[in-house]
């Protein structure tokens, strides 16, 4: 059935050969493939979107930067962060590119409600962020996408417990001094991978769903 989702747990990639490894998928795919969530994370690495000739390169050059195909401009991927890598047929979930960034956005915050944090979206800056003890604002979940075809690849990320020093030498997203938090300092205790799992199966579900709405 078209409507199931396969799903893959990587475990830890490499940030480079995973990019790669989309494009080919999504460039070989047909009518016919089933989309896929990849779950995995990635070593220490700087990921560059399309827009990264606005960008302010690292303040550190212990870190490898990449550049990628993706929307946005620099975020930061490593050891505690959960991603998520969705290669979707948007037009088979009657899904477009704003649907699909509030859809990944909405789950996110849904994850984050069950553990009693109060999460929000933002119209023009994509991802989730929360409201720090100090009344600041951090970010706590990224997203990047590239579509192709009316197909789609890359995903979001989900900072869990990692160190967060990295995102100090850039302007995450774009940002300057946006700060940048992980659930860890939210007080939720939950690993990585049972957040991981837990966010793929809410995902995966409201994808489906979303299959059989519209073919019944």
């Amino acid at each position: 059935m078209l409507n199931n989702i396969i799903v893959r747990n990587l475990g830890v990639t490499s940030f480079e050969a995973t990019c790669e490894a989309m494009q080919q998928f999504t460039t070989a795919r047909g009518l016919d493939s089933a989309d896929e969530i990849w779950l995995t994370e990635h070593p220490p690495v700087y990921s560059l979107g399309l827009n990264r000739k606005q960008v302010a390169p690292p303040s550190r050059d212990d870190i490898a930067i990449v550049n990628t195909d993706r929307g946005g401009k620099i975020t930061y991927h490593g050891p505690g962060q959960v991603i998520l890598y969705v290669l979707l047929d948007l037009s088979r979930r009657n899904l477009n590119i704003r649907s699909l960034v509030s859809l990944l956005e909405n789950t996110v915050i849904e994850l984050l409600a069950q553990y009693k944090v109060n999460a929000v979206a933002k119209k023009d800056a994509p991802g989730v962020y929360v409201s720090l003890a100090n009344s600041d604002e951090a970010k706590i979940a990224s997203l990047g996408l590239r579509v192709k075809n009316n197909c789609c690849y890359h995903g979001l990320s989900l900072n869990i417990d990692m160190d967060l020093s990295p995102f100090s030498a850039i302007d995450p997203c774009g940002y300057k001094g946006l700060a940048v938090t992980q659930t860890k300092d939210l007080g939720i205790d939950a690993n990585i991978q049972t957040i991981g799992e837990q966010l793929v199966a809410m995902l995966t579900s409201k994808l489906e769903h979303l299959h059989d709405e519209r073919n019944p």
